[in-house]
Order: structure tokens, then C-alpha cells, then sequence
């Protein structure tokens, strides 16, 4: 069967009217479909969130059983996306589920050619130690630089002066669009408290 543009405009108003007219009542269809999703996630434990992917903050639904995510949707009483979500949100269980996810953090020595599995403890503290190191190796207290001071005489001459700065040049840290504003604002007080000169956020860049 052929199906012009025209025609299928005309049938999809005519069941839009039709849609109208019948109210809210379901089609047997479409009622057997919410009929499923109740079964599935029928004494599921509901848990609202935002979704991780980018920085609009789309709210979501999550239902989990026995310690496993078993759907996904959108959150129409978020006031933000008000239930919508993207193609990457709308995959999110597929991420949770899914064979191929790391699960464990991967590290590759120096020199190392292959990533292998460790523990997240090992992981934590080995970024920490690193983090320490890095710090007491580059931290400066004062900085030089050049300004201009007025002389006596009105004139400005270039003089080398000393500055407090309690700093270091030596960690970057770049911000994930995924954090919210108090997760930001930890973040932020945790870099200056560092030192950190360089902070940048992934929006920007």
C-alpha cells in the first residue's frame, strides 16, 4: 500500500481529531503499554535525580530492585525539562546496563604499555599522595614582578617588587558541566584552598 504525503497528513488529523473527540480515555494499546511499565516496575524503589550528561540539569526518574537499576524516564514534575529528555538521557539505563562499563578505575604505569584493574582505595589515596607531592614541590609563598612607582620628582619607573601569592602553577583542574552548584562551589573553595591559579570549566573551553 502507497501512502502520499497528503494522505498521511489527512489520516494523522483525522486521528488527532478523533483522539480528541474520545478524550483521555486510552487506547487498548496504549493501555496495555502502561500496563507493562507498571508491571516492570511494580514494588521498584523510585528515586529522583538529575541527569549527568551536560549542564541543563534535566530532572529524572530511577527505579531500582534488589540493588539494580530497572528503569529510566524522564521526571515530568521537574521543573526544568518538565519529563523530557535527550537521546543521551533517554539511554541512560542502557549505560547502567551495559557489558562493556568500567566498573573499577584502570591505571598504566609510566612506561606501562597495558591499563590494568585497581582498587578504588589504592586509586583515591594514590591521587591524593600526588596531588601532596605536587603541591610541596611547586607551592610558592611570593612572587616577583615588575610595576611602575611614582618617583618623587612625578615621573614612573619600572621597579621589581615582592608579592605574597601561596600558590601553585604546577595543577590544573577543569570542571565537569555535570555538577551541580553546590558540587561547583565545594570544588571551587577545595582549589583556591589548594592554591590553584589555573581552574577552568569544560563550557568554556
Amino acid at each position: 500500500m502507497s501512502l502520499s504525503r497528503r494522505d498521511f497528513l489527512k489520516l494523522t488529523g483525522g486521528t488527532a481529531v478523533a483522539g480528541t473527540v474520545a478524550g483521555t480515555a486510552l487506547k487498548p494499546d496504549e493501555a496495555s503499554a502502561v500496563e507493562i511499565k507498571e508491571n516492570r516496575i511494580k514494588g521498584a524503589k523510585e528515586t529522583t535525580t538529575i541527569c549527568p550528561f551536560c549542564s541543563v540539569g534535566c530532572g529524572m526518574v530511577v527505579h531500582t530492585k534488589d540493588g539494580k537499576v530497572i528503569n529510566t524516564e524522564g521526571d515530568a514534575e521537574h521543573p526544568i525539562s518538565e519529563g523530557s529528555l535527550c537521546s543521551k538521557g533517554s539511554s541512560l539505563y542502557q549505560v547502567v546496563n551495559n557489558s562493556n562499563r568500567v566498573l573499577k578505575p584502570q591505571y598504566r604505569a609510566a612506561g606501562a604499555k597495558e591499563w590494568k584493574e585497581v582498587e578504588w582505595d589504592w586509586a583515591l589515596d594514590e591521587i591524593a599522595k600526588r596531588i601532596k607531592d605536587t603541591r610541596d614541590r611547586t607551592f610558592k609563598l611570593t612572587s616577583k614582578s615588575k610595576v611602575k612607582e611614582k618617583q618623587p620628582d612625578g615621573t614612573e619607573k619600572d621597579i621589581e617588587k615582592e608579592f605574597t601569592v601561596n600558590r601553585t602553577d604546577g595543577i590544573a583542574h577543569v570542571g565537569s558541566a555535570a555538577l551541580d552548584n553546590e558540587e561547583c562551589y565545594v570544588l571551587q573553595k577545595w582549589m583556591r584552598s589548594l592554591g590553584l591559579v589555573y581552574i577552568e570549566h569544560q563550557a568554556r573551553i
